[in-house]
């Protein structure tokens, strides 16, 4: 069973401690979230969009996501929000002049500086590697540094000039105290926007329908007032069967077809041609 022949073991290889934890590069994991998707891990390419939470995906994989969400993925729990195409926001970011791309250094023979990115930041020109602060705007989805923002204070957009408030800043890839105030703030928009439909359903419910209104109206377009005339009594509604008989009679003594619009024998004439109603 082993230690014959003199051998003497050593105290750590009898006694196993626990396991050391890796400690995973800060920097490397940083770097990571802006080079590849947050669900599919794959590297970043346009189209690129954001969700209400700051992370970065392909837009393909989200419309795939959406499309079928049986399907087995590593990082489900990173889109578990994103119940529509709406949810997310497809991003206009500015193409660093300074990336070569993968394909210079593809044999691994040549120096990559991991802080070189794709994009970089419109205005001070600050690159999208994880070392400083990114926002991107809601209403346009165009993305800024935060020293932009701070240096540069406007209420329009450095890049399409549209208006816009700081409710509209969302951070990217934001710290764990960022990601619970957005988490916090997706909460309270989508509980006022539910309560908001509630109210217009009721009030949708409450208001008089079209063709009531058209039927009501009088020929000025106002609203006339509904008249009621009081009953008659069951005496004076009711008409006798003769007069009824009567009012008859003088409508049908209308056409030569009633038997008054007839001549006698003795109102005929002999002549062959002759007018019918000439006496």
């Amino acid at each position: 069973m082993g230690c014959d022949g003199g051998t003497i073991p050593k105290r750590h290889e009898l006694v196993k401690g626990p396991k050391k934890v890796e400690k995973v590069d800060k920097n490397a994991e940083l770097a990571a979230k802006w080079k590849y998707c947050a669900l599919s891990q794959e590297r970043l390419k346009r189209p690129i969009v954001a969700c209400e939470l700051g992370r970065l995906y392909n837009k393909d994989t989200i419309i795939e996501y959406l499309l079928d969400k049986t399907a087995e993925r590593p990082n489900t729990e990173v889109v578990v929000h994103i119940r529509g195409i709406k949810d997310v926001k497809e991003l206009h970011l500015t193409d660093n002049p300074a990336w070569e791309g993968e394909k210079r250094n593809i044999k691994g023979d040549c120096y990559e500086d991991m802080n070189c990115t794709m994009f970089i930041c419109p205005v001070v020109g600050l690159e999208m590697n994880g070392k400083h602060k990114f926002y991107y705007l809601r209403t346009c989805g165009c993305v800024f540094s935060d020293r932009a923002l701070k240096e540069v204070k406007t209420e329009i957009c450095h890049k399409c000039g549209d208006p816009f408030k700081e409710d509209d800043l969302v951070v990217l890839n934001g710290s764990k105290e960022d990601v619970e105030k957005l988490q916090k703030d997706l909460e309270e928009r989508r509980s006022k926007a539910k309560s908001a439909k509630k109210s217009k359903k009721s009030k949708d419910a409450k208001a008089p329908k079209a063709d009531d209104v058209k039927a009501s109206s009088g020929p000025s377009g106002e609203t006339s007032k509904a008249t009621k005339t009081p009953a008659e009594p069951a005496t004076g509604s009711k008409r006798s069967i003769q007069e009824m008989t009567d009012k008859s009679e003088i409508y049908k003594s209308l056409f030569t077809s009633h038997s008054t619009a007839k001549r006698t024998k003795d109102q005929l004439s002999n002549w062959v041609t002759h007018t019918p109603y000439h006496f």
